[in-house]
């Protein structure tokens, strides 16, 4: 008889959930620019925030479709194409937040490829750290035949 694993972690509510991954968001954007030269923050550090949400709106709405229209440029160059896209949708992101009044500069194809790397990594980091990523180890064991 299986019975699955039971999580000892505490459960979060989705909303709880999308305020971390909006915060984590808000900080990984915060390093992008603090160590990527040729981007760029002036003023109020809740405007951050709005910048956060505009990057997960458009991961969340963009990011799906432009995968699929480039699924083999995505598998031929094994993945590393979505680098480029990361960029894209920045650089995207920081036209929106111009529109808005937020001044939010991404100077160009290399701080955005760059500030993209970034924000990956130190996003994946912190959600790891947070207990955001939920997986699950399954060890199924075989009688010998």
């Amino acid at each position: 008889m299986y019975l699955p694993p039971t999580s000892t972690a505490p459960q979060r509510s989705e909303l709880s959930r999308l305020f971390l991954r909006w915060l984590i968001y808000s900080l990984a954007i915060f390093a992008a620019v603090w160590l990527v030269p040729g981007i760029e923050f002036t003023g109020p550090g809740w405007q951050i925030g709005i910048v956060a949400l505009l990057f997960g709106l458009l991961n969340a709405l963009l990011r799906p479709l432009l995968y699929f229209l480039t699924c083999p440029l995505v598998i031929l160059t094994l993945g590393l194409f979505g680098l480029v896209i990361n960029a894209l949708l920045l650089g995207l992101t920081s036209a929106l937040a111009d529109q808005l009044g937020i001044n939010f500069v991404v100077n160009g194809f290399w701080p955005a490829f760059f500030g993209g790397m970034v924000i990956s990594i130190v996003s994946t980091a912190l959600q790891y750290l947070a207990g955001d990523v939920q997986f699950r180890i399954v060890v199924e064991r075989r009688p010998w035949d």
